[in-house]
């Protein structure tokens, strides 16, 4: 199984050099960050854990920039987004970054999807709440659009764009109807979610990994009544707090990538606790 992490990087944490030089020299598999532009303070949206909401939501720094500075200086480590909220970027702006991020690091990058939930941040990126899901959906077809070995058109419900010329392009190469960059989506396990990831994705980002035992047959059944390959299907557990036992029973489902939780902390807090990780590897 591969171990993968994912840690909420700050202006007040370890910073992305010294953590990806770190986790590709111990042996693991990739690193993945999360996204917010912004938190408004004046929010209604409750925190989805419960109680106040973490100091660190606010001070994210961008994902894209800080996976580009891991590139940098490592030549094994996957990179990925865990997650993208697509529906508030520009989608051309949005397919560019990921194309280079993708290209410069020799394919290594995945994309992981999610819908989000502070309705305050998507109201200031002009994201009316309940359109959010289509947005996504539909900006992904005009990315891949972009990313199509030929000029091609795309005109959806919510963005269009020309023929055009659009480099570079990703490295995988289209895999039944998903071309672009391995393409996780998030979120909670329910027939909406597992009918889009069958459509328009490789697989699931589920965040904890509770409940996969009952989920993860149903996601296989909708995704073979899409007709994809059965094979072809990846769960990745997310922000994980690791145990030999959790690990053991996502070996026993078929996980093959597991992503594990770090704090967001300085440099010395993070590395003490990869040492403790390091036993999963």
């Amino acid at each position: 199984m591969r171990i993968a992490t994912t840690i909420f990087l700050t202006d007040e944490t370890i910073t992305p050099v010294r953590l990806a030089r770190e986790l590709e020299q111990r042996g693991f598999a990739g690193l993945y960050l999360p996204e917010h532009t912004h938190i408004p303070v004046s929010r209604e949206s409750p925190y989805p854990a419960g109680g106040e909401l973490p100091r660190e939501y606010g001070r994210t720094l961008d994902p894209f920039v800080a996976l580009g500075q891991a590139a940098a200086v490592t030549e094994r480590l996957g990179l990925g987004t865990g997650i993208t909220l697509v529906a508030q970027h520009d989608p051309i702006d949005l397919a560019k970054q990921i194309a280079t991020l993708d290209h410069l690091s020799g394919g290594r990058f995945t994309l992981g999807v999610g819908y989000g939930w502070n309705k305050e941040e998507a109201a200031d990126h002009g994201v009316e709440w309940a359109t959010r899901r289509e947005r996504t959906r539909d900006r992904l077809a005009l990315m891949r659009a972009l990313w199509a070995e030929e000029p091609t058109a795309y005109e959806g419900e919510f963005g269009a764009v020309r023929a055009s010329d659009a480099h570079p392009k990703p490295v995988q190469k289209p895999r039944g109807p998903v071309s672009g960059p391995r393409t996780l989506v998030g979120g909670a396990a329910g027939p909406k979610l597992f009918a889009h990831i069958a459509e328009y994705a490789d697989g699931w980002l589920p965040i904890g990994g509770r409940g996969l035992t009952e989920s993860v047959p149903v996601l296989r059944t909708a995704w073979q009544e899409a007709g994809r390959d059965p094979e072809a299907l990846q769960v990745v557990p997310y922000a994980v707090r690791p145990s030999a036992g959790k690990v053991a029973h996502y070996a026993d489902l078929g996980i093959k990538e597991l992503v594990l939780q770090l704090p967001p902390a300085g440099e010395a807090e993070v590395l003490r606790v990869l040492d403790e990780y390091a036993m999963f590897i």
